[in-house]
């Protein structure tokens, strides 16, 4: 192990390079990473790398597209080229223009787990941590489509009162999670709060302390006097909340809620990335210009105060 590290370190400085890891990465991989973030931290890193020639991107296929978009002067490689995700191939580009073509003149919201080809069809993108800001700054139109979890875009329909025309997609992994499994967890830990992903089931969302992005609970851990929490989320952010505030209690809802594609990256795949610069990730000129427009709509209403 420490090899491995050895070598990453040396063919990093080597390579200029430097390593990005969402906070569903094993935690070896995350304490090899220069940021740990979620799609959003993610995002904004990518767009703000300029000290480095290569993004080696630890996460799965759609957050690689982004910083590539994002930073077309960099080399972006993934260590794991099968690292996809199942929400984002729940869409394709060209069942959003049909579903565009049935409501015309709606703008389109989607949620960064998505493809580039998707995001270039879309008005603004956005992430777990922003989607209601997002759609609360398109104003008082008539019709808005969220794609493709429908189960993030019930939580902002929910926090803003107002129906949105929601693609039927959904990440596998926080589907998973049953009110069952809740209720028993919070009778084993009576004292603990709960916080879930708002990619969970709405019922799921209901029995929760807290809905937030991982970045969101790894804010909130950071300043809260609570003691306790259940989480509810893949298991890779439980490295980064112990590592975060190690002086929380922190209990994990299931043993089974792991990402089969966020644990596809190992350390020897990451060397054997910079080594090889392989995988690298390109996206076509024409979708990556129409999908840079879609983030930064995104990063843009983000960055605003209010």
């Amino acid at each position: 192990m420490n090899e491995l590290v050895e070598k990453i370190n040396r063919l990093r400085r080597e390579r200029r390079a430097i390593i990005l890891a969402h906070t569903y990465q094993t935690g070896d991989i995350q304490d090899v990473a220069d940021f740990v973030g979620d799609s959003y931290g993610l995002s904004k890193k990518a767009a703000e790398v300029k000290d480095a020639d290569i993004i080696v991107f630890c996460g799965v296929r759609f957050m690689a597209e982004t910083a590539a978009v994002l930073n077309p002067g960099r080399t972006v490689i993934m260590p794991d080229e099968d690292a996809g995700c199942p929400m984002a191939d729940m869409i394709t580009g060209d069942q959003l223009r049909k579903f565009k073509a049935e409501h015309p003149g709606a703008p389109v919201v989607c949620y960064v787990n998505s493809t580039a080809e998707v995001k270039a069809e879309s008005t603004v993108c956005c992430t777990s941590s922003n989607a209601v800001k997002v759609v609360q700054s398109l104003g008082d139109v008539p019709e808005i489509l969220f794609v493709p979890d429908k189960y993030l875009g019930s939580f902002v329909e929910r926090k803003l009162g107002r129906k949105l025309v929601l693609w039927n997609g959904f990440c596998p992994t926080h589907a998973m999670i049953r009110t069952e499994t809740v209720l028993r967890v919070k009778a084993e830990h009576p004292q603990a709060k709960v916080m879930v992903h708002p990619e969970c089931v709405p019922e799921v969302q209901d029995l929760a302390d807290f809905v937030l992005s991982t970045g969101q609970m790894c804010d909130l851990v950071k300043t809260t006097e609570i003691r306790e929490f259940i989480i509810g989320t893949e298991d890779g952010i439980m490295h980064t909340l112990r590592r975060t505030a190690p002086h929380i209690a922190f209990h994990h809802l299931s043993p089974f809620l792991r990402c089969p594609n966020m644990k596809k990256t190992t350390l020897a795949k990451i060397a054997h990335a910079l080594e090889t610069l392989e995988t690298k990730i390109t996206v076509p000129a024409g979708i990556a210009e129409a999908s840079r427009r879609s983030i930064q709509a995104m990063l843009d209403i983000a960055g605003k105060g209010g």
